[in-house]
């Protein structure tokens, strides 16, 4: 299914893990950016459905365009108003930038493992040997886990900067 959000629960916890580093929100947009071509393909039924954008090279222009449209919002929201939702606003182009190559090169890998039609390294392999490396169950599980672990991870920090801030040690 394209769009899916299983996906982001490794952004959850790359980002719990080093959120100053990792922007969770340009995670979750190159993953999104990358599965509007599937849905694309299967909405007007072509083949492959996971295209261009599930190889490498497609993967490695993502990032691309996801720090030029964050540039762009920040731009607009300079001269108009744009609501600043999730904190958008304060995340610096580095942040955006990581977060959106390991969103979309690790969303060719989770695919790559789930559907038999990608050619992740195409145009120089047709090969995919990550397909069905694990079970889609123990692909699921771990994504649910990483979830579950970047939730706890961002919880706990939040809690530390709360009780900081009351202690006055900010």
């Amino acid at each position: 299914m394209p769009i899916t959000p299983f996906h982001f629960g490794l952004g959850a916890a790359l980002h719990g893990a080093a959120p100053r580093s990792v922007s969770f929100l340009s995670f979750c947009a190159a993953n999104v950016f990358v599965d509007v071509e599937s849905l694309y393909n299967l909405t007007h039924q072509r083949q492959p459905v996971h295209a261009f954008l599930h190889t490498y090279v497609g993967a490695s222009l993502v990032p691309f365009a996801i720090v030029l449209l964050f540039l762009g919002m920040r731009w607009f929201a300079s001269r108009f108003w744009l609501p600043d939702l999730l904190s958008w606003r304060s995340l610096r182009v580095k942040q955006v930038a990581v977060g959106a190559a390991l969103g979309a090169y690790s969303h060719v890998v989770f695919d790559s493992i789930m559907h038999s039609d990608i050619r992740p390294l195409a145009p120089f392999s047709e090969a995919n040997g990550l397909h069905l490396a694990i079970s889609l169950l123990e692909l699921h599980l771990l994504c649910l886990a990483l979830g579950a672990i970047g939730a706890v991870m961002v919880s706990l920090r939040r809690i530390h900067a709360d009780e900081d801030k009351q202690d006055g040690r900010v």
